[in-house]
């Protein structure tokens, strides 16, 4: 795992970190037998609300997993958190796949399937359950936990969209 440090607008200086969440082996068929390429699916966060997912193709493992970091890098996105949880329970969609997201109570962890979990834990969320439904590809979970997290809205944000107040509910 590569660290690196991100620059955030009102935050201290954070590290980047990435996790390879799958390699995909692809094989050509040729005169002289089999050639062999990889393709790689990354995650890349610092653990504070920022969240990118990369993928990146070569002919061996190391080049397509760096290619996956640097492409991983260009597509950082911020996440609304509300403490070690999400804000509200939100639905993920990505072709056949379907991921529901839901707040947990402090202490519950992180309850996804490794796809799932890699894109949470590197975007912040300590507390979460979660549910899939249709194809559980790992390109297709990780891009759908992608789009549920993207969808997420925070008090402060619904409030001024509106330009009323909100008042919010505490379940625990």
């Amino acid at each position: 795992m590569a660290v690196e440090a991100v620059k955030l607008s009102d935050q201290e200086e954070k590290p980047l970190e990435d996790t390879v969440v799958k390699i995909f082996r692809c094989a050509k068929v040729v005169k002289g037998g089999r050639r062999f390429s990889f393709a790689a699916l990354v995650v890349l966060g610092d653990r504070a609300g920022t969240v990118g997912i990369g993928y990146g193709k070569a002919n061996e493992v190391p080049l397509a997993v760096e290619k996956g970091i640097k492409d991983a890098r260009k597509s950082l996105h911020r996440v609304a958190l509300v403490g070690r949880t999400i804000p509200h329970q939100i639905d993920g969609k990505y072709r056949a796949t379907k991921i529901t997201l839901v707040p947990a109570s402090p202490g519950t962890g992180v309850i996804a399937g490794s796809s799932a979990r890699a894109v949470l834990e590197y975007a912040g969320v300590q507390d979460v359950l979660t549910k899939v439904y249709g194809s559980t590809s790992a390109k297709n979970v990780v891009k759908a936990t992608l789009d549920g997290l993207l969808k997420l809205r925070n008090k402060e944000d619904v409030e001024s969209l509106r330009g009323v107040e909100v008042e919010t509910i505490k379940r625990w």
